[in-house]
């Protein structure tokens, strides 16, 4: 939830002194190790997981919130993000009803202008673990603007620096205008670093039913799960001051961390509501909030060795970059075909070109966008990046090679170039100044820029050339 850049990954995308024992939740300072001593509110029995130990739990089956688990976590608008919410401490931000706790959204008017009040809860000092799974059930709001999140920060930010050197792990987010796309994502380092996956519904969103969104946090490992589809695996991270050496790994995912719930409103990932945003209706739900976790854990881990990808025998780092081969789209190797944020269309592979067709154009620049992730960007290399487009009418297009696991810096920057009816070739070169990446991204995107006039593009080359 923290200092976000607009996020349009599918597919994307360290450190020592261990803070606890993760046998038992006493360890880690927190007041109970099992689901039926940790509210005396429960009366549903919170299921046992085969290989684990229920640590602690809440169903919310009483009539008001448990402040043995939870705390409100008020904070004026602007806190964070440039998001418009006060977080109050009023039940009528958060309340119990039917089993479920309520984080609510309010719009009204103060000083003559909208004003907005919502929901956050946090179980920091009173559940705060190291290492486990953590299962939660809820369905979400629809509406621009309102952006619901349940997620995980270190117990002591300042253990090792203020975010986002102290990690914090996202279990699941949805934007309100679409709620068929659940995003899980972990952010670390200095610099900001960040991972992400998303799952998206193609018959159903989370807005009509409850779903599971769940994390397993181990030692040099997490992974994301909805309904218990693995969508998600991380490994991979570092934290560091930067100009100095990274913490030893698994840092900075070894320390005790916390649940928290909320529903944000505006700010710069969502964008505002607008008049169509319901606040009658504006109600995160949360069924369950489950914690597990493991008898024992191995801790003697090593961060994995990053492996670069090879360029092929013509120096070229993009992998089909002649579509000679009429790829999946839709998969993890090499080209893929993303829709965010209201953009609809398809893309085919003929003719040695790909064809991207597009019915809306979306409100992002990366609503209809065409991906190669994995391009290794070493630091102090040269890079050229060259291709051929054309459109069936004149429009524009962005082209760029992003850094989706390192904040979403530009290697090479958002560069809009203009597509007549002829093909042209292009050219841009660009210095590698960065922490070396084994996973730049090389991006056409083709959302929100007046047209949704047919693109083709071929013989897409990236090439070291100093």
């Amino acid at each position: 939830m923290k200092s976000k850049k607009l996020l349009s990954l599918i597919v994307a995308c360290t450190m020592a002194l261990s803070m606890a024992s993760c046998g038992s939740s006493s360890s880690d300072g927190d007041s109970s190790s099992s689901g039926s001593s940790s509210s005396s509110q429960n009366k549903t029995e919170t299921p046992k997981l085969d290989g684990y130990e229920i640590l602690w739990s809440d169903e919310f089956d009483g009539d008001k919130l448990n402040e043995d688990i939870w705390s409100y976590d008020p904070h004026e608008p602007g806190w964070t993000n440039n998001e418009l919410q006060e977080y109050t401490t009023s039940t009528d931000n958060v309340f119990v009803k039917d089993g479920k706790v309520i984080l609510k959204a309010i719009k009204s008017q103060k000083d003559g202008k909208d004003y907005y009040t919502s929901g956050k809860i946090k179980s920091q000092n009173k559940k705060d673990f190291t290492y486990g799974k953590v299962s939660i059930s809820a369905k979400v709001p629809f509406g621009k603007g309102l952006w619901p999140a349940l997620w995980m920060m270190p117990k002591d930010e300042q253990h090792y620096g203020q975010w986002p050197k102290c990690g914090e792990i996202d279990i699941m987010e949805v934007l309100g205008n679409d709620v068929s796309t659940a995003y899980g994502t972990i952010h670390y380092g200095e610099p900001h670093s960040e991972q992400q996956q998303t799952y998206k519904l193609i018959e159903s969103d989370f807005e009509k039913e409850f779903h599971e969104f769940s994390v397993e946090w181990e030692p040099g490992e997490i992974r994301w799960y909805i309904d218990g589809h693995e969508y998600l695996k991380v490994n991979d991270w570092f934290t560091a001051v930067e100009g100095e050496d990274d913490k030893p790994y698994p840092a900075p995912f070894d320390q005790p961390f916390f649940v928290q719930m909320n529903l944000a409103v505006g700010g710069d990932w969502p964008g505002n509501p607008d008049a169509d945003t319901n606040f009658d209706k504006a109600e995160f739900e949360i069924d369950y909030v489950r914690v597990y976790q493991k008898p024992n854990y191995d801790k003697n881990v090593k961060k994995p060795e990053v492996v670069m990808r090879k360029a092929l025998e013509d120096g070229n780092y993009i992998y089909n970059g002649n579509f000679a081969e009429a790829e999946d789209l839709t998969d993890d190797k090499n080209w893929k075909f993303l829709l965010f944020n209201g953009g609809e269309g398809a893309a085919k592979i003929e003719n040695n070109e790909i064809v991207i067709t597009s019915s809306k154009e979306g409100t992002e620049e990366y609503s209809v966008q065409l991906v190669q992730p994995e391009l290794p960007m070493i630091k102090g290399k040269k890079y050229r990046a060259t291709f051929e487009a054309y459109a069936d009418e004149p429009r524009d297009m962005i082209v760029c090679v992003s850094a989706p696991t390192a904040g979403w810096v530009r290697y090479l920057k958002d560069t809009k170039l203009k597509l007549t009816k002829e093909k042209q070739k292009f050219t841009y070169e660009f210095d590698m100044n960065s922490k070396t990446d084994p996973n730049g991204r090389l991006e056409f995107n083709m959302g929100k820029c007046g047209s949704t006039a047919t693109i083709h593009i071929s013989n897409v080359r990236v090439e070291e050339i100093k």
